[in-house]
């Protein structure tokens, strides 16, 4: 076996070249860019009025200013503002040449329904008006590559005229569950039989993960059908996952299937609890994982192995994060192993829940985060600081 440490360094030791692609505007929120993506107008492109007022000559303010014409958003007519007049203007509207300041109209009086007297002693020059390429200069850069593309972004390309981005692709993804004692959730439970629950919790991951193309398989505890699905899911797919059968039973057959398939074992078996019997090996570019079939164990790898790895191949943030925290009980353990435990992190404070075996999911569904206890230590004490990692 070996740590979780040495685990994480032969992960990163084999991530494949990133990919990118084309993609329109409107798919590709939650992407990152791939490359810097420059402005190709000044926006806004005219000077635009922040307000609805009258335009001035600021160096008219003291004067009583005969209103003049209108201009409103979406105007396309331009005109030139002599002195000693103003014009009414909206939100939005292109200023008129030579205006160079807005007036809010809650700050003059209006004199015969066609004089403008300014009643503003603060009002400075530029007030409430949108310079052209205040929010991006032409040819400059709007955002830069290796930026995530929030809902805001994606605005606000929309708003400098994007139409379409260059990201990093998410890769594909197989899922393959193995077990005869498997049935779908929505059957009569018989005896020996469990409800599958892997595809439903690692797919919803996944695809928290920015994985859009996910492709289940569901198999029997058959080495030849195994080892079909497995190579027709290295044909078609960049990662695969394999749910199942990589112990060390009669019918953990799983890792003598992937050397059938010509994948090369780059490790098996962790020193971690839950998790211990995880599978990880590679083939050319592909990436393949083994998963216990204890859902808690497989969502504990899943974690911690395989969403830093999408992370890092899509430059997406990160679904996990580490703190640390106060304990607020004792919790004994033996040397050798780390410990994950499914806990709840409040206020600075880490409790261990109940039900720590790797089959009960129970318990995982109230956590919002694993705590740490190393391979070396005997557990912690109450009031002591350990690491976390929080789940999102």
């Amino acid at each position: 076996m070996i740590s979780v440490a040495e685990a994480n360094n032969i992960i990163a030791q084999n991530i494949p070249p990133r990919k990118n692609q084309i993609l329109p505007l409107k798919e590709a929120s939650g992407y990152t860019t791939a490359e810097d993506i420059y402005s190709k107008y000044d926006i806004p492109n005219f000077s635009q009025s922040s307000m609805d007022g009258y335009a001035i000559r600021f160096e008219d303010k003291d004067l009583k200013l005969k209103i003049v014409g209108e201009m409103s958003a979406g105007t396309t007519e331009q005109f030139h503002l002599k002195n000693g007049t103003a014009c009414r203007i909206f939100t939005g509207a292109p200023l008129p040449i030579g205006a160079n300041t807005v007036i809010m109209q809650e700050k003059v009086t209006i004199e015969d329904k066609e004089y403008l007297i300014i009643q503003d002693n603060d009002l400075e020059k530029g007030t409430n008006v949108r310079d052209a390429g205040s929010d991006a200069k032409k040819n400059s850069i709007a955002i830069s590559k290796d930026s995530y593309l929030s809902a805001a972004a994606i605005g606000y390309l929309a708003g400098i005229g994007c139409s379409e981005v260059n990201v990093y692709s998410p890769p594909s993804v197989s899922l393959i569950l193995t077990g005869n004692e498997l049935i779908k959730p929505g059957n009569n439970l018989d005896f020996g039989q469990v409800f599958e629950s892997n595809s439903y919790q690692l797919e919803s991951v996944l695809k928290q993960c920015g994985i859009n193309t996910i492709k289940s398989f569901w198999v029997q505890d058959n080495p030849l059908e195994v080892e079909d699905t497995l190579d027709m899911a290295l044909s078609k797919t960049d990662i695969v996952i394999l749910v199942g059968g990589v112990s060390v039973g009669d019918y953990d057959f799983v890792i003598d299937t992937t050397e059938k398939c010509g994948v090369e074992k780059q490790f098996h078996k962790i020193k971690q609890k839950p998790g211990k019997p995880f599978y990880f090996g590679t083939k050319e570019e592909k990436l393949i994982f083994g998963l216990p079939g204890n859902p808690s164990s497989a969502l504990t790898c899943f974690y911690l192995y395989i969403a830093p790895l999408f992370s890092t191949l899509m430059k997406r943030p990160a679904i996990t994060s580490n703190t640390n925290a106060v304990t607020t009980s004792k919790y004994q353990k033996k040397t050798g192993l780390t410990h994950f435990l499914k806990s709840t992190f409040i206020d600075g404070k880490v409790t261990p829940l109940h039900a720590q075996e790797s089959y009960r999911l129970q318990s995982f569904a109230e956590a919002n985060c694993l705590m740490i206890l190393p391979e070396n230590s005997e557990g912690c004490e109450k009031d002591e600081v350990v690491e976390l990692i929080l789940l999102k």
